[in-house]
């Protein structure tokens, strides 16, 4: 009964133009057929309404101005003998209209627009889909609650066994480490009082700058003219000429400041600098 009243009723279609007609009864298994009926004619016109509450739905044909109701069918599942289709046409159906007493009688309706009967219809295949869907769910809820439990707990007394790595153990104590090398390979850990060789690093690019040392700046030589110059540039060095006392290698100067005489004079040389 609480169940009941907590239920509330919602509008699935409203169509505000139908014709409704009374037919002849059904003499076979074959069907109803709106060519039958009197369809320039029909009984009554107004508004129809297809309202759901729970799992039922249900037809109401209502007045165009007052909605004063003039007959429901209410609709346990359909396809099903509540609302049928008739065999000769898609705007037209009968529906099982009842009344508060209980007493039922057949009518036809009908929909000048096509597309006012296709909707007719998807409304209460939509509804009745729902309704087998939480069915189903219901059923399925039911089934679990009845099944029996799995118990995954633990019983009175019951103890378990952990093996975490790098975990202080009784006998051992705290694990040891292992060391890992250079490149990310995993050495084994050193025996008690060795060391560990640490590879040597290959020297930076900025080590060899630093060990180069550059040139001290040739001095110009004061005491030769132009003519000089160009003639020292172009003539030729000769294996048979009779050494100077001037070297003519560029780095005499470097060597003999590298030899550890610090007070001698730097040499001159034939290259002058522009």
């Amino acid at each position: 009964m609480a169940a009941a009243e907590l239920e509330y009723e919602s509008v699935l279609c409203v169509k505000p133009d139908v014709s409704v007609y009374r037919i002849p009864p059904r003499t076979s298994n074959r069907g109803y057929r709106a060519s039958d009926w009197k369809l320039d004619h029909p009984d009554w016109t107004g508004r129809l309404r297809v309202t759901s509450k729970g799992k039922t739905a249900y037809v109401k044909l209502e007045d165009k101005v007052s909605g004063e109701l003039f007959a429901q069918a209410p609709i346990d599942q359909y396809p099903g003998i509540a609302v049928e289709t008739v065999t000769d046409s898609s705007r037209y159906f009968v529906i099982r209209i009842q009344d508060g007493t209980g007493r039922s009688a057949f009518i036809g309706i009908g929909f000048t627009d096509r597309g006012d009967a296709f909707d007719f219809n998807v409304s209460l295949q939509d509804h009745f889909k729902w309704v087998k869907q939480e069915t189903e769910i219901s059923k399925e809820t039911l089934e679990a609650d009845t099944r029996p439990k799995l118990d995954l707990g633990f019983k009175e007394g019951q103890t378990i066994k952990l093996n975490i790595g790098n975990m202080t153990t009784k006998k051992g104590g705290a694990a040891k480490p292992r060391v890992s090398g250079s490149g990310g390979l995993s050495l084994l850990p050193p025996p008690p009082g060795g060391k560990i060789a640490v590879p040597s690093i290959p020297p930076t690019s900025s080590a060899s700058i630093a060990n180069h040392v550059t040139p001290p700046p040739m001095l110009k030589s004061s005491n030769m003219s132009s003519a000089d110059i160009l003639l020292d540039l172009d003539a030729p060095t000769c294996a048979s000429k009779t050494p100077t006392s001037t070297t003519t290698d560029v780095w005499g100067d470097f060597n003999t400041a590298s030899s550890g005489v610090p007070n001698q004079a730097p040499q001159q040389s034939n290259w002058v600098q522009f």
